[in-house]
């Protein structure tokens, strides 16, 4: 039977041979990610959430809720008023629209309205995180594509609330109107704030060029 190494040690003493045990690497060389093949992935999901992005708004704002209009007697919905809406529009707006009617608008608010905000507001997080390095500025820009998301939706939950209402007051529909429009102001807000990720983004990248030529140098 073998002897071992402590066996080996102690009939020989220094001049015992302990045979070595070396343990294969456990890093696989194929498996690698350098920072600029995740860089790259990064920019592929940013690209594809920025056209899905846009079509989603083209779908909702300027196809669906246009052709909506062909079953309101021309009235817009309440969603594509930028300056919000009043009582009388409402009334006039319901009036017009059969339940039929009501439930595409709803239909429309349950997929495509949901996916645009959510969808818009998860590009936007992922744009502003992989270029804004400072921890306080990352998360204040953060904050508007978050806050659009949650405005839009519950903007959304309340016109289809005032449409299928047996009766609504003023509450409700300042309400809904101010949803509405704050969603407007911060969809420009999160337009603006991705571009400044974008700016400080490539200024960051312009400042570490010229380091790394000095370092090859």
């Amino acid at each position: 039977m073998a002897k071992t190494p402590a066996q080996r040690m102690k009939k020989h003493g220094a001049n015992a041979v302990v045979p070595q045990h070396h343990l294969p690497s456990v890093i696989n060389p194929s498996t690698s990610r350098s920072p600029q093949k995740a860089q790259n992935n990064s920019n592929l999901i940013l690209i594809a959430g920025v056209v899905v992005s846009l079509f989603l708004f083209w779908y909702v704002h300027l196809l669906t809720l246009n052709q909506l209009t062909q079953l309101s007697g021309g009235l817009a919905m309440p969603d594509s008023l930028v300056g919000g809406f009043d009582l009388g529009f409402v009334e006039q707006l319901r009036l017009a629209m059969d339940e039929a009617a009501r439930g595409q608008l709803n239909y429309v608010h349950k997929t495509a309205g949901t996916l645009f905000p959510l969808i818009f507001g998860f590009t936007w997080l992922l744009l502003i995180g992989t270029n804004v390095a400072r921890k306080g500025l990352r998360w204040a820009l953060w904050a508007v594509p978050l806050l659009f998301a949650a405005v839009r939706l519950w903007g959304n939950a309340s016109i289809d609330s005032l449409m299928s209402a047996d009766t609504v007051d003023a509450g409700q529909v300042a309400l809904a109107s101010g949803l509405t429009v704050a969603g407007w102001v911060l969809l420009v807000l999160s337009l603006v704030a991705g571009g400044a990720a974008v700016f400080l983004g490539r200024k960051r990248a312009s400042a570490a060029a010229p380091t790394a030529g000095q370092a090859q140098s």
